[in-house]
């Protein structure tokens, strides 16, 4: 595994890279002193440890720019400032720690990325087949269908039914939300009283708006968005995109 260390202060450099090779000294660990420096390397570290307020290219630009080149790249943000947390998550962070945080925090947000990062290199054929494991049957006109759940986009409530939208297309059947969003459990967020949307296929979004990989476009109730982006870093601290 290849660690990134990315802040243009170099004592802050020398402090992680030596709780990080304390804790796994048979990692490589490589450091950075601006995004500019990190964003040309090659080959792009598997896990960065990456400041947020930096000269040149900040911390939220360069993880742009780094998703853009490596999907699957876990990202640490480390930074004394909070306000930045929602911008952390629009990057897909897995996680961010406020300065002065413990060494028993440090590790134990290092230890659970090195666990995402060694999930992650698993052979895809083996986590693929554990995700359509998972279905649901739905009896829609008196034919009972099995619905693959990672097929789901999204469901929304329309005259008194269900309307799952999938992969394979629309599927009505006579139900109700609540109990669709306890079948599909924390992959799904409830966005809006009359829809529950699949993580997996949420492109951006806004205070307003979920915006769709397919191109769709749903209502964020704003009561709901400051939890939606919180299980929406739980889901890719999770490995729950794949690249």
């Amino acid at each position: 595994m290849r660690i990134g260390i990315c802040d243009d202060e170099k004592e802050i450099q020398e402090l992680i890279e030596e709780k990080v090779r304390k804790h796994c000294p048979e990692e490589e660990i490589v450091i950075f002193s601006s995004g500019e420096e990190l964003l040309a390397a090659e080959p792009t570290p598997d896990l960065v440890f990456l400041d947020i307020r930096m000269d040149g290219k900040n911390g939220i630009e360069t993880a742009a720019g780094l998703r853009r080149k490596k999907k699957k790249l876990l990202i640490i943000f480390i930074t004394a400032l909070e306000e930045y947390v929602f911008s952390a998550f629009d990057v897909g962070a897995f996680h961010y720690l406020v300065k002065p945080f413990s060494d028993e925090k440090f590790y134990e947000v290092l230890d659970r990325a090195r666990e995402e990062y060694q999930e992650s290199v698993k052979p895809c054929r083996n986590r693929t087949a554990d995700k359509e494991d998972r279905y649901m049957i739905v009896k829609a006109k008196g034919i009972q269908t099995k619905v693959v759940l990672d097929t789901i986009i999204y469901g929304e409530v329309f005259n008194r039914k269900i309307v799952l939208h999938t992969t394979e297309g629309k599927l009505e059947y006579y139900g109700k939300m609540a109990e669709l969003e306890n079948r599909l459990g924390e992959d799904f967020f409830r966005i809006h009283r009359g829809y529950l949307v699949h993580f997996k296929y949420v492109k951006k979004y806004d205070a307003a708006n979920v915006f769709l990989e397919n191109g769709g476009q749903l209502i964020m109730s704003k009561r709901q968005f400051p939890k939606f982006v919180k299980g929406y870093l739980r889901y890719n601290k999770k490995g729950g995109r794949e690249a």
